[in-house]
């Protein structure tokens, strides 16, 4: 085959007018066949199949070395270009949308990842889970969906998948079969493959926010009360460290996210992550990761080292993505030392077993405190836990913010200045309930009004309605 000439405009493709509409587009009949699941599988392959021909072929026939330099539109122009040649050469009947979608999709097989890159570019979407080459799901306002995405094999969500974690210098294989990495734009991956993923590659992608959150957007949609919001803009303002907690996918980076514009500009913040995803607005800010070991087992760069390393670098706060194990130790030591106004997150269910996981990974350090030093750290260390949960219906609501007030005994005593109450649940499945103050003063109202922060204390009235 001769060299293709990728500078003449695509010829139009044959399209028959006679065609008759497609299942999906012609009016229900309870005459018209129903299409199988495996006729409607072997359609996909083979569609599929013309994808991956045509991808060879641009290999093939590109100069790849020349890609790099090439405009977006430029390049995508090109591989139309090459897509109607070859449309045309294997006799295919495709009208002007069909071979538009099919080049789309041969550019994304390209230059994005594949099937996936339209539901990336979906802002409906919150998360994608791909469970195998032919299962993908996507999580829209809380509720999960199925979708008509595949993957022609496991080989070919392999490609993807090595093409992720390539991007940000990581490896994925049968030595290290699980890894977190993220996207160019931020979003989260991670990513299990054989022998621990039996079915097939899994995927889990958790997609960056273009717009993050603030905590007026979170009162819009109902996340918490003007008021509430305005508290703890208040106590981030007043240098109050604060932990939050949750469940998975409940919330808590982007309530960290929306709580950190709290924080002046005149700070220095370093955020230490597991995958860079905070999506800090200030603009002094170092960001760190970690790094996994190499292949021989060697460089390995933990969460604690970052920690302990970032106390060096003369940080006003120090931001953790997420608190999970020994390095909670060393974030309690930086609360204690000078940086007020830290934050973390935590997974935990509710504020009491926020405190009971940190002493946990406390003694995962190693160090030999008694349990009364050990708590005596925290209770000294964290000011406030902001409980955060989604709900059945798949909504996500502050669930109670909590402070911490000290010792007594032995026990780490907290009060309660917010709370969610479920009242019940409608036939649609949608949960109903009312924010309520419990009536008690919390002791950083002192601190925010030495700082002139102003705060309306009726709003602390348990029998005044929140709205």
């Amino acid at each position: 085959m001769g060299r293709f000439n990728l500078t003449r405009p695509a010829a139009p493709v044959p399209v028959d007018d006679a065609e008759p509409p497609r299942p999906s587009e012609a009016a229900p009949s309870r005459h018209q066949p129903q299409v199988e699941p495996s006729a409607q599988r072997v359609s996909e392959n083979k569609m599929l199949d013309v994808k991956m021909k045509i991808h060879a072929r641009l290999i093939e026939e590109l100069d790849l070395s020349k890609l790099e330099k090439l405009a977006d539109g430029e390049l995508r122009r090109q591989v139309m270009s090459l897509v109607a040649d070859f449309a045309r050469d294997e006799r295919l009947v495709l009208n002007t949308n069909e071979l538009e979608e099919l080049g789309a999709s041969v550019h994304d097989e390209m230059v994005g990842l594949g099937p996936i890159e339209p539901l990336l570019k979906d802002d409906t979407v919150n998360d994608i889970l791909i469970n195998g080459p032919f299962q993908v799901y996507v999580e829209r306002r809380g509720e999960l969906e199925p979708t008509p995405v595949r993957f022609r094999d496991n080989d070919h969500l392999l490609r993807i998948v090595n093409r992720i974690v390539a991007g940000v210098g990581r490896r994925i294989d049968e030595s290290q079969p699980m890894v977190d990495a993220r996207l160019p734009d931020g979003s989260r991956v991670n990513a299990a493959i054989a022998p621990v993923a039996i079915d097939g590659a899994c995927v889990s992608i958790r997609k960056f926010s273009k717009k993050p959150y603030t905590l007026e957007k979170l009162v819009d949609v109902g996340a918490m009360p003007q008021c509430v919001a305005d508290f703890l803009h208040g106590a981030i303002k007043a240098r109050v460290s604060t932990v939050i907690s949750g469940g998975t996918g409940s919330g808590k980076t982007t309530m960290l996210n929306a709580l950190s514009a709290a924080i002046s500009h005149g700070e220095r913040l370093i955020t230490i992550e597991d995958a860079a995803e905070l999506q800090m607005q200030q603009p002094h800010v170092v960001r760190m990761e970690t790094r996994p070991p190499n292949i021989e087992g060697k460089g390995e760069i933990r969460q604690r080292e970052l920690v302990k390393n970032a106390l060096r670098m003369r940080p006003d706060r120090v931001i953790l993505g997420e608190v999970r194990g020994e390095e909670a130790f060393d974030m309690l030591q930086a609360m204690n030392t000078g940086h007020e106004g830290s934050m973390a997150t935590i997974h935990a269910n509710t504020p009491r077993d926020a405190i009971t996981r940190l002493e946990q990974m406390v003694a995962m350090s190693g160090m030999r405190l008694t349990p009364e030093s050990m708590r005596g750290q925290i209770a000294s260390a964290i000011g406030m836990i902001v409980q955060v949960m989604r709900l059945s219906d798949g909504k996500r609501k502050v669930m109670s913010v909590t402070e911490i007030t000290g010792m007594e005994g032995q026990v780490v005593q907290m009060q309660e200045i917010f709370a969610f109450h479920r009242s019940h649940t409608t036939a649609d499945g949608a949960v109903h309930g009312e924010f309520r103050a419990t009536g008690l003063r919390p002791k950083c109202l002192d601190e925010m009004m030495r700082r002139g922060i102003a705060y309306d204390v009726a709003h602390f009235d348990p029998s005044r309605a929140l709205a």
